[in-house]
């Protein structure tokens, strides 16, 4: 039997995965979250064996919660299950450790072929992705993309340099660097391009 813990923001959605799941003899759902953070909670608490995430989520990512698991030092192998096609995230989710990463709009039977692959040590990924994940580089350091998802939910760069402890003229650095690199006329066009890209 393979336990899972669960993690969609989306309540309605979050439930049907778990029903859907639970169809399975083999499987076992120890526990579902509505983020990250209560999703780590659950996996120290639980051990599972597979950890099945969406990426984007109130309070933790999917993938904040990939690279935390894998910091960590945890078993638990991670699978992504979203409906954002970015390659930019594929190679994000990739760097944080991630054995799987398919589409939401896949057939049902998937996720469950997918959970027992990873699990087995295989790594699933969609493959109207594998090969555009590696198409574009993201230019990015991770101050730089810290401080545009500052700049994307309002933040001014007071506000910026008060909320990660850099001076201003540092800040002001970083995003230039940022707007610079992504070829965009300010901050706010920036985080969008990088948004688009999956690169926030």
């Amino acid at each position: 039997m393979l336990k899972l813990v669960l993690a969609e923001d989306q309540t309605l959605l979050r439930e049907a995965l778990v029903s859907l799941l639970g169809l399975e003899n083999d499987l076992e759902i120890a526990g579902a979250a509505a983020n990250g953070r209560e999703a780590h909670d659950l996996v120290r608490r639980h051990d599972p064996d597979v950890v099945i995430t969406d990426i984007e989520m109130p309070d933790m990512t999917g993938l904040e919660l990939a690279a935390l698991l894998k910091r960590d030092g945890s078993r638990a192998r991670v699978l992504i299950v979203t409906t954002f096609d970015r390659p930019g995230y594929l190679r994000r989710a990739l760097e944080a450790g991630v054995a799987g990463f398919i589409m939401k709009d896949g057939p049902s039977a998937n996720l469950a072929d997918a959970v027992r692959r990873i699990a087995a040590g295989e790594r699933v990924i969609a493959p109207e992705l594998a090969e555009r994940a590696w198409s574009e580089t993201d230019p990015l350091s991770d101050a730089e993309r810290r401080l545009l998802r500052l700049a994307e939910a309002g933040l001014e760069s007071p506000a910026m340099a008060e909320a990660t402890g850099l001076a201003r003229g540092t800040v002001r650095n970083y995003l230039h660097s940022a707007i610079s690199k992504l070829g965009a006329g300010n901050r706010i066009e920036a985080a969008r391009l990088a948004r688009a890209k999956g690169w926030l």
